[in-house]
């Protein structure tokens, strides 16, 4: 039924595609005078926009629908109407056939000849196959027209190669400059680790293992206390620079240790048929962490949803947290997340409107 359904959108769309291209071409033939005047342009951009619409492309996408650029839609125009004309054509010959089928139908079933022909097996059974062969043939020039068409339409309409080519350069070096950045921000931030909490508690254990040595005995518990903390905090700065479980474990068994070390709670869903390529797999990690920790710090959530699964040959990553809302895709540690998912080719939206909830997705490709 879905097939039926979507086969007769197709006619559909050809049929009313070989009318526009009717209108196209009169408006071609008389605004051929006029072509560079600027309202000349804006028309044809209207017109290309409806041909757009009935292929069902995505406008945003198809820059020569932007203002400015109305050359580019008036020669769309003038290429597509005999793809148009085609396809009535084949629609044509299509209602020819079926009516001549209907006909020949009626005729021998009420036993009468047509066209000189009475009936017969045989000639049932040739023109059965003969009939389904032509059927097949116009109907795959119904879907080679409507694929021609949506084709020629994001070649003469969609990004100028060139254009497209400065544009991904353009996108590749923000992404850098992204990456280098977080970079550098998750070095500040472990060295703040480090000085602020690590290097303290390594001085206040040299001092206190100091005063001992000069008589106080009572004080190596107090030392040995303080170095448990210092290996404690050690192996968090470690976990926070990169898992060692996730090479060895995989990203669900760091994930798992991501939720035990939260102060708020969270449930993680995490359903990957197989492990993703590492830096897939790094990335999914740090969203989910840096994500985490920022909804237990600022939120004030109550509960932290993680999800990973795998969607069209990608990893997505949701984070959802039921606090109030407020969070910045500006921040620090969100814009860094952006910039490793950029580097992937991937994307990266925070969605925390005041009084939340938060919804944190990255989408990392695989291929």
């Amino acid at each position: 039924m879905r097939t039926a359904a979507e086969g007769l959108r197709l006619a559909g769309a050809v049929a009313l595609g070989a009318l526009t291209a009717l209108v196209d071409l009169v408006y071609l033939l008389l605004t051929l005078p006029f072509l560079g005047n600027p309202n000349v342009r804006a028309s044809a951009r209207r017109l290309a926009r409806l041909e757009a619409r009935r292929l069902r492309l995505d406008l945003t996408a198809l820059d020569a629908l932007a203002e400015g650029r109305g050359h580019r839609a008036t020669g769309y125009l003038a290429a597509r109407a005999p793809v148009g004309v085609l396809g009535g054509l084949v629609l044509t010959v299509l209602g020819f056939g079926i009516w001549t089928g209907v006909r020949f139908t009626l005729a021998w079933g009420q036993g009468l000849p047509y066209d000189g022909m009475a009936p017969s097996a045989p000639l049932a059974a040739y023109l059965g196959i003969t009939g389904v062969v032509a059927l097949f043939l116009v109907l795959s020039g119904l879907v080679g027209v409507h694929a021609l068409e949506r084709l020629l339409a994001l070649r003469m309409l969609g990004p100028d190669p060139t254009e497209a080519l400065q544009r991904r350069i353009t996108e590749l070096a923000e992404s850098r400059a992204g990456i280098v950045a977080a970079v550098d921000s998750e070095r500040r931030r472990i060295e703040r680790d480090l000085h602020d909490g690590l290097q303290q508690r390594l001085v206040a254990l040299s001092m206190l293992i100091g005063r001992s040595r000069r008589g106080r005995p009572e004080l190596l518990e107090q030392a040995h206390e303080e170095a448990q903390r210092a290996l404690a905090e050690l192996r968090e700065v470690a976990w926070r620079a990169y898992p060692s479980g996730l090479d060895s474990l995989g990203l669900a068994e760091a994930l798992a240790g991501v939720a035990e070390r939260s102060g708020v709670p969270v449930r993680v869903d995490c359903r990957l048929q197989g492990r993703p390529p590492m830096a897939v797999e790094t990335a999914a990690y740090f969203v989910v962490c840096e994500a985490v920790t920022n909804a237990a710090k600022h939120s004030g959530a109550t509960l932290i949803t993680v999800e990973v699964h795998e969607e069209d040959a990608a990893v997505l990553v949701r984070v959802r947290d039921d606090g109030v809302g407020g969070a910045r895709a500006s921040g620090s540690g969100l814009s860094g997340l952006a910039g490793r998912a950029a580097a992937l080719d991937g994307s990266f939206a925070v969605d925390s409107p005041a009084g939340g909830p938060t919804t944190i997705t990255a989408v990392l490709p695989c291929g």
